[in-house]
């Protein structure tokens, strides 16, 4: 019987990005996708000429792409929560595979009523699930991919922290429940992750980075979920499902990013039939949280 869930605390340390994003009317609802509850947030007027389904990473949730929505103006943006991360349920009857999480987009996006007109946003393992959903199929207008999985993480520029990564993940599936519960809700490791991550020089900055970790990086359902699905992200890349995507695409690298190296993106580039690349400097696997005015900004220049 798989204990209930111990969420962790609250952010402590107030958002850069609060004030703008106090002023964007957001509501909270949920669609059933396969027998599961799937929790999303809308941001905007439903009114606006253009829709945005966000798709963020992996032990992420809907908050952590909510820094580049404070800077997308005159859009809706619809932001779920993966299933078995956040407040959606986990899946009933299928693993947390990439292929699970592309059928489950394609349907959540008819089930919310998105039309053929939306624009896909993925980041890190998002970018793997969106493009995996448009080579399968999902009508879009137009694909961006943040911090893009360009190739396996295992040849990335920490292929060896992959490899540890690997070890860490297992051993929180393998060992006895509680035992297993405690390493994979560590705040210790959550804590290393995030300063192998960041880049940025500012301590207020990174300060409010750690406490989004701290809060958010745990709220999965269940081993079994954070398991499958980072055997999902670390054995399959956005160069799988490139050649099969023909809708306008935006690639957004950073320059100092450690999971893909910025030759691999340009590689990446070349594999869609229609797509720019554009690279934001000084920052590393965190565009979302250390530069979104620019990502929002790179986002609005593609969409026009």
């Amino acid at each position: 019987m798989t204990p209930p869930r111990r969420l962790p605390p609250e952010p402590s340390v107030p958002s850069p990005y609060a004030e703008r994003l106090a002023a964007i009317p957001v509501r909270h609802l949920s669609a059933e996708v396969f027998g599961s509850r799937s929790d999303y947030w809308v941001y905007g007027d439903d009114d606006a000429p253009v829709t945005v389904l966000v798709v963020h990473g992996f032990r992420g949730e809907h908050h952590g792409l909510e820094p580049v929505v404070a800077y997308l103006e005159g859009v809706r943006v619809i932001a779920p929560d993966l299933p078995g991360f956040g407040e959606s349920e986990a899946f009933r009857d299928r693993d947390h595979s990439v292929a699970s999480y592309a059928s489950w987009l394609e349907v959540f996006a008819e089930a919310v009523g998105i039309g053929r007109d939306v624009v896909v946003l993925g980041h890190s393992f998002g970018s793997i699930v969106a493009s995996a959903a448009l080579a399968s199929g999902l009508p879009a207008s137009r694909l961006v991919l943040v911090n893009p999985i360009a190739a396996p993480a295992l040849k990335g520029p920490r292929g060896i922290l992959s490899r540890l990564a690997i070890l860490y993940h297992w051993l929180g599936a393998r060992l006895p429940e509680p035992v297993g519960q405690a390493i994979l809700r560590s705040r210790i490791v959550t804590r290393v992750t995030s300063m192998a991550m960041v880049k940025t020089r500012s301590r207020s900055l990174t300060a409010w980075i750690h406490d989004q970790h701290d809060s958010y990086f745990s709220r999965f359902q269940n081993r079994r979920v954070v398991l499958e699905a980072f055997t999902a992200s670390v054995s399959s890349d956005v160069s799988t499902y490139a050649r099969r995507i023909t809708t306008p695409t935006l690639l957004i690298a950073a320059d100092r990013d450690d999971i893909t190296a910025l030759p691999r993106q340009y590689e990446l580039q070349a594999l869609f039939p229609d797509a720019q690349l554009d690279v934001v400097h000084g920052v590393g696997h965190l565009i979302h949280y250390e530069k979104p005015l620019e990502a929002a900004t790179l986002i609005t220049d593609f969409l026009r």
